[in-house]
């Protein structure tokens, strides 16, 4: 599966583990947060990187102290109409400062690409290669937003008050 991250196609180091398949002990993985909870004593003990994925339905207050140990959160968007996992971004990013990559799986849409990297996600799991390269180009299209969000970009009132301030008469 194509992966869009920081506006580029690249590829994709971490692997998706299924609950009961055998992990690799020497690659990136994604585990349910299921499997995290029921194999937390051998998980942290690897000797690779490890992500979590979230479903839309949990809170991200759920992985507690442990959100540091992750590299990735993939948050699943398993339907275009479910605006849960948004919410879920943005309490990883504002709430809970997490730093590392927040990433989009399932049903991920062009049309709503803006929308999940304003609320923190920056890598996106897109189902086509031929689709890959319209989510790339996305990303970018638009530059000057009206609302604050995650991603820390300024809105538009507060570049004209800036740029009003610096007009000396």
């Amino acid at each position: 599966m194509p992966l869009v991250k920081n506006g580029e196609i690249t590829p994709d180091p971490w692997t998706h583990i299924a609950d009961g398949e055998d992990a690799p002990l020497d690659a990136p993985i994604i585990v349910s947060t299921d499997r995290w909870n029921a194999e937390r004593a051998s998980l942290v003990h690897r000797n690779a990187p490890i992500g979590i994925r979230l479903r839309n339905d949990q809170l991200p207050d759920e992985l507690g102290e442990d959100l540091y140990r992750f590299g990735v959160v993939a948050i699943e968007f398993p339907a275009f109409k479910d605006g849960r996992a948004y919410t879920q971004a943005r309490l990883l990013r504002e709430r809970y400062r997490f730093t590392g990559e927040v990433r989009a799986f399932g049903d991920v849409l062009r049309d709503q690409l803006l929308f999940m990297q304003r609320c923190g996600i920056d890598a996106f799991e897109i189902r086509k290669l031929a689709d890959a390269e319209a989510f790339r180009s996305t990303i970018g299209e638009i530059s000057v937003f009206f609302q604050p969000a995650a991603d820390d970009r300024r809105p538009v009132t507060a570049l004209r008050n800036r740029a009003v301030a610096s007009w000396a008469y």
